[in-house]
């Protein structure tokens, strides 16, 4: 069996005195210290040592006798042969060898410096149970690059380098080897001490291609101790490469057609365009895994310490080429369903008894088969209406609901939208509200329909409000709108009933003359204050009596400063980074606005939120609202109406007409053995099963996390299945059903062979960031890396055959697993960076934790296009090169977009025909940075260029603002952060010193 995959030998290969790593910490980083544990967060392994964290280790080498704290219970481990994983004879020299460190005053991930103490923070090696499983080499796939390697392997070795010892006193040496350890294996900020920090970059100018004044620049002079350089360097081009890897997927399975018909396959990346055949399985837009394969037994998955998850877009959009669900409908009868579990008829049910009865694939219960669902069976035991019947062939169908599953057993009513526009004085000055005004007026034209009706079934209300709320009343047969106006937002009342939500076509003049009138209507305001809780209260209980459910488009503008309930104060406290109250800057402010979510989905109010703030704003508390009642939220700081305007305008469009279900109502069953313990997204549980969203639309994914609690077979594998019980918005109720079932082993090699990393790094941003509200930012770091580095040290142990210590081992299927990673890490929400403002870290934070696999890719590494080599001629995308500055070059123009925002990059020498040709200027220097819009020149280069945008964006939910960035002008700053396998300008390695930081965790967990 081949054994492909990646080994690079790192510099520091060699045992070096000094250089240390605190113990390896697991447990929670989602609760509060001295909590219990919450919902979502992660769980500790196993066992709990009594180790501090941050203790570092002797500066004798490490070894099988000796692992920090654990030295007495090191030695006693089983099972672990002292020579496979030894590294060479230590080196003895005073210096660490790590290269002299750049005194650095925000560390960019976890120092070992002590940190408070975390309850369930410090567990051993022992918790991996690394050894627990035996000698037995398991052959996997794996990615390697080393000395001996077999052929199809690259080769890289790095020859490890000692420097000289330095002359100073042993104070001083323990004192440089202490923060040699930080730099080298926690820390890897700007100018850390690990050799490849030094690495210069390929392309132009100074390291990171920035320019000396730049942070994280290298700077020369003192700070920098003098030292001997290595001679050679790892080629950061030998690193296992996410664009080879998403190119070989679509070369490999592009175009195709993947049949779900198999149990526990992995399906082709989110970033693989294929079409999508239902054979009995979801399809993978639908559900996307971490792993295909489970674990049989808990102590298989402790050990392996890959997380066992499902990331589930239930309404996700499937191409037109793609059959659309069929729909169900057993009249009064309902679905058929098991009387143990409950869980729907589905193709893990079998048939016995004639066809009388069939056996529950989850539960084993042994069923009556209903009279009206009876058939016979074949000669092969399988129904002869199989293949007539969705619910036993394919895996994602829908049913009809019937009243039972109505709200108090009556049909419900089509929804209805509320516009609630801030009339404020700065918002009718800068023409923000003649803007919206004027737009609504085409969005009411396209409300969503069901397909087979002419007319949308939803209707429409109006408020505006300041520190006061007008209610508009459009009847049909009223000349002119009325307006009623509530004073006492203290205690909110809808003023009218008839008239407030009405039918678009019957109503247009009366609205259209409303539209026309609101600009004017406060042209003379002077009131600069609002208020909001009152305005979500108001539009709750405008749908909760109209007895129907709804979604509310909020557009809003400052801090609620007025005196109502919600009120909020500036809290944007920059003294907070880097401490361990910089969580509180997540936080919701009041718990007023909890409640009011609470409130809203048990009234089926959906809360979506367009923010125009030029200030700070509070997100983390006005965004909670939208998060939680499965709305979106859209923020637009300093906004300018010339530049901005149709980057709203797009969002608004299609947040009106995407595909969405209302009151929902998700449940997700799981066959005997294990269950879902967690759930991250947008979502709020009254109980441990059921999850409750006022709306659940085509971009909202929730990700949910499974435990064992018994064995699970080989045989019958895990069955998972996911009920979403909604109405639809022609009013009528349904249930979505999706399954999926995936293999089981006892086998570590088939867990692993069987992963995916894309699912893997949307849970671990999830479950990172709904841990920002409890726990320090470093810890959650901290456990990042180390979780990682357990993942890796457990197939190198159980997976791989035995190599030299010198060797990085990786799991094929985890090969860029490091490179997400450390793009996660660096993110605005786990790092702080003195220029990333508060408001914008709480909103990203909001939007990662609703998105599904396909975004979170993108988002934690951008798409990188280089626009001078486009094609004219060919409609094909130009081939994506990796997020690094090496790949620029100054003749060059380059295109970077991550579902928030898009980049186009203009290199000093790019070309003047090209520049002409998509600018229609002569010259880079009279490209103007201004426009968020690329002019209509008719070119070749213009049209491809605009084509390429097109695509880009009609995948993503957000509408991605343009902006043109001129190489060596302060702007380039923000595109840099993007280019992720960088060290961070403000903090936060390369992509090549990670992955020497876990090299090196993985070397002392197997020491």
């Amino acid at each position: 069996m081949s054994r492909q995959g990646y080994v690079a030998t790192p510099p520091y290969s060699q045992s070096q005195p000094g250089v240390g790593l605190s113990p390896p910490h697991h447990g929670h980083y989602g609760d509060p210290p001295h909590a219990t544990s919450l919902p979502g967060t992660m769980k500790p392994p196993g066992p709990l040592g009594a180790a501090a964290p941050g203790v570092m280790l002797p500066s004798s080498p490490p070894g099988p006798q000796q692992f920090g704290q654990n030295a007495p219970h090191a030695s006693s481990i089983p099972g672990l042969p002292p020579q496979r994983f030894t590294g060479p004879a230590p080196v003895h020299s005073v210096a660490s060898a790590c290269a002299p460190y750049q005194p650095s005053a925000q560390p960019s991930y976890p120092s070992p410096a002590p940190t408070s103490p975390v309850t369930q923070l410090g567990g051993q090696l022992g918790a991996m149970q690394l050894n627990s499983h035996g000698n037995s080499p398991v052959v996997g796939t794996a990615c390697l690059v080393g000395p001996g390697c077999a052929q199809r392997r690259c080769l890289l070795q790095v020859p490890a380098w000692s420097p000289p010892a330095l002359p100073c006193s042993q104070a001083l040496r323990s004192q440089r080897r202490g923060v040699r350890t930080a730099a080298c294996c926690r820390g890897l900020g700007p100018g850390a001490g690990d050799p490849l920090s030094l690495l210069p970059a390929a392309g132009y100018g100074p390291q990171m291609g920035a320019p000396a004044s730049y942070p994280g620049g290298l700077t020369p002079g003192p700070a920098r101790m003098a030292g001997p350089q290595p001679p050679k360097q790892l080629d950061p081009d030998a690193v296992p490469s996410p664009i080879q890897v998403i190119e070989s997927d679509r070369a490999a399975r592009g175009g195709q057609v993947y049949t779900t018909n198999t149990r526990g396959q992995v399906p082709p990346l989110v970033t693989t365009d294929c079409v999508i055949q239902d054979q009995g399985h979801a399809s993978p837009r639908y559900i996307r895994c971490t792993t295909y394969c489970f674990p049989s037994s808990s102590d298989l998955a402790k050990q392996a310490q890959v997380p066992l998850a499902a990331v589930l877009q239930p309404f996700a959009t499937a191409p037109a080429d793609e059959t659309p669900l069929y729909l169900v409908d057993h009249g009064e009868n309902g679905p058929v369903r098991c009387n143990r579990c409950k869980a729907y008829m589905c193709p893990f049910m079998q048939f016995i008894e004639g066809g009388r009865r069939y056996q529950c694939g989850f539960c084993s219960c042994v069923n009556e088969v209903p009279p009206f669902y009876f058939q016979h069976l074949d000669h092969l035991g399988r129904r002869l209406d199989h293949y007539e019947k969705p619910e036993l062939s394919l895996g994602s169908y829908e049913y009809v609901a019937t009243l039972d599953y109505c709200r108090k057993n009556k049909p419900p009513s089509p929804p209805a939208f509320i516009f609630m526009i801030n009339v404020s004085y700065s918002n009718i000055k800068s023409g923000l509200v003649k803007l919206i005004c004027e737009e609504l007026k085409t969005v009411l034209e396209r409300l969503p329909r069901e397909e087979h009706e002419e007319s949308s079934a939803v209707r429409v209300g109006f408020i505006t409000y300041h520190t006061v709320l007008h209610f508009f009343n459009v009847k049909s047969n009223l000349a002119q709108p009325q307006m009623m106006v509530v004073t006492d937002v203290g205690e909110v009342f809808v003023p009218l009933l008839d008239g407030f939500l009405v039918n678009y076509q019957e109503s247009q003049s009366v609205i259209h003359n409303l539209l026309d009138q609101i600009p004017g209507m406060f042209a003379d305001s002077n009131e600069n204050e609002a208020v909001f809780a009152p305005v979500v209260q108001a539009g709750m209980e405008a749908l909760k009596a109209a007895e129907c459910p709804g979604k509310l488009f909020i557009f809003h503008s400052s801090l609620p400063t007025a005196e109502a309930p919600g009120k909020l104060k500036n809290r944007d406290d920059k003294r907070l980074l880097n401490t361990d109250k910089e969580k509180i800057l997540f936080q919701p402010q009041t718990s007023v606005y909890e409640s009011l979510a609470k409130d809203c989905v048990a009234h089926g109010c959906s809360v979506t939120l367009f923010l125009f703030p030029s200030q700070y704003v509070d997100v983390a508390s006005l965004g909670l609202v939208p998060l939680l009642t499965g709305g979106t939220l859209y923020k637009y700081s300093n906004f300018q109406m010339h530049l901005d305007s149709q980057q709203f305008l797009n969002d608004l469009r299609s947040d009106v007409e995407k595909k969405i279900g209302f009151d929902a109502i998700m449940r997700v069953r799981t066959s005997t053995g294990f269950r879902a313990t967690d759930f991250f997204g947008g979502v709020f549980m009254n109980n441990t099963t059921d999850v409750e969203m006022a709306a659940l639309d085509c971009d909202k994914a929730v990700t949910v996390e499974f435990k064992h609690d018994d064995r699970l077979s080989e045989d019958s594998g895990a069955l998972i299945q996911c009920a979403v019980l909604y109405t639809t918005i022609g009013g009528q109720r349904r249930l979505r059903i999706h399954n999926l079932g995936l293999n089981c082993s006892s086998q570590l090699a088939d867990l692993y062979k069987s992963c995916e990393t894309d699912a893997l790094i949307n849970f671990f941003a999830k479950s990172a960031f709904k841990a920002v509200l409890h726990q320090p930012l470093k810890v959650i770091r901290e456990i990042l890396v180390n979780q990682t580095a357990h993942m890796l040290a457990c197939y190198r142990k159980n997976c791989a055959s035995p190599s030299a210590a010198s060797q990085l081992i990786l799991p094929d299927s985890m090969k860029i697993l490091p490179v997400y990673m450390n793009s996660l890490l660096k993110s605005c929400v786990l790092l702080s960076r003195p220029d990333t403002p508060t408001d914008e870290r709480a909103f990203q934070r909001q939007l990662v934790m609703t998105m599904g696999v396909a975004d979170s890719q993108l988002f934690f590494y951008p798409q990188f296009l280089p626009i001078h080599t486009l094609d004219v001629k060919s409609t094909a995308l130009p081939a994506a090169v990796r997020c690094s500055e090496s790949r620029l070059s100054e003749g060059g123009i380059f295109l970077l977009a991550n579902g928030l925002n898009m980049f186009l990059w203009l290199g000093v020498s790019s070309p003047p025909e090209l520049i002409q040709g998509i600018f229609n200027v002569p010259s880079f220097a009279h490209v103007s940075t201004d426009m968020t819009v690329l002019p209509e020149v008719g070119s070749p280069h213009s049209q491809q260029l605009r084509m390429i945008m097109g695509v880009i964006q009609q995948k993503r939910p957000y509408s991605m603002k343009l902006t043109i960035v001129k190489q060596r002008e302060q702007p380039e700053m923000v595109f840099r952060q993007l280019l992720v396998e960088d060290r961070g300008l403000h903090g936060g390695s390369s992509y090549v010193d990670f992955l020497c930081c876990v090299h090196k965790e993985i070397c002392q967990l197997l020491s």
